[in-house]
């Protein structure tokens, strides 16, 4: 491919530099384009280890409680107070993180965020509304509840936090599942002007990748909720200390992960079906052809 091809159909790339992209170049010589997605790289990449913490830990602290509710053993009373505290820290910063991260979706593909904004701000609006608020109004009595309500109540607002934290999940999902396999919109306008519109918000919900993907998702993000307690777990075993605790809790995050795992194959493998259904070539890039 000759220099002039490279430098008209590839935005990264700058004739004055011989074809070479732009990441090779010094911080001085690169556009405030380059600067801001390789930012938005940096944000999305620390992010993503957040959710599916906060979605995994929130049904290990469902499990936790459920136990110390039904046998009052104290030690998985002891056991749920600590792993909610590291729970609020991942909450907090995944909170902060997303929210900068969603301003950058529109200051780095300003032209696409135009065209889909209908699409993404329907999901967007619908994680605020039945995910966000929904986990943050009953983290306050996760957190601070102890000896304010009781048990079952506590136990019912652990619950809550943890389907809040799986439907924020569901709608970033719904919304990266619409760009792969869009369905329930239509184009107006064209050029510049075009845009999408909803025309069935339930078929842009249930659009032909979404479950798949959804499945996928949240069983890895169990995987990843029940390793972090197996290796904290583990660690104070090899430290000897709170034995009996860390037992305990090393057991339970096995025991999701095990199950959580065969999940994983399960979906991995109708989400590969999936792909191969209705993005052929995407397919074929990934198997390397």
């Amino acid at each position: 491919m000759s220099e002039e091809m490279w430098t008209q159909n590839v935005g990264l790339y700058d004739s004055d530099w011989k074809g070479l992209p732009a990441a090779s170049q010094s911080v001085e010589e690169m556009s405030v384009e380059i600067l801001a997605r390789i930012q938005f790289a940096f944000t999305a990449a620390f992010h993503y280890i957040y959710p599916p913490l906060s979605i995994g830990l929130g049904l290990m602290l469902v499990l936790m409680e459920g136990k110390y509710i039904r046998t009052g053993d104290e030690m998985y009373h002891r056991m749920t107070r600590f792993w909610v505290q590291i729970f609020a820290i991942i909450f907090g910063i995944g909170v902060a993180t997303g929210i900068v991260m969603e301003f950058e979706f529109g200051t780095n593909w300003a032209t696409y965020s135009r065209y889909v904004g209908d699409v993404f701000g329907s999901a967007l609006a619908a994680e605020g509304i039945f995910a966000f608020f929904l986990e943050s109004g009953f983290l306050a009595i996760l957190v601070f509840g102890w000896n304010r309500v009781s048990p079952k109540v506590h136990f019912f607002s652990t619950i809550m936090v943890a389907l809040g934290s799986t439907f924020s999940a569901v709608w970033i999902v719904v919304a990266n599942s619409w760009m792969q396999t869009p369905a329930g919109f239509r184009v107006e306008g064209s050029g510049l002007t075009a845009k999408a519109r909803i025309t069935d918000f339930w078929a842009m919900v249930f659009n032909p990748s979404s479950i798949q993907r959804l499945t996928h998702s949240v069983s890895g993000a169990w995987i990843t909720g029940a390793m972090l307690v197996v290796s904290v777990s583990a660690f104070y075993l090899v430290r000897k200390r709170n034995i009996e605790m860390s037992r305990a809790s090393l057991a339970m995050g096995l025991k999701l992960a095990f199950v959580a795992c065969i999940l994983q194959m399960i979906s991995g493998h109708y989400s590969a079906v999936q792909v191969a259904a209705t993005q052929p070539e995407k397919m074929a890039a990934m198997e390397g052809h």
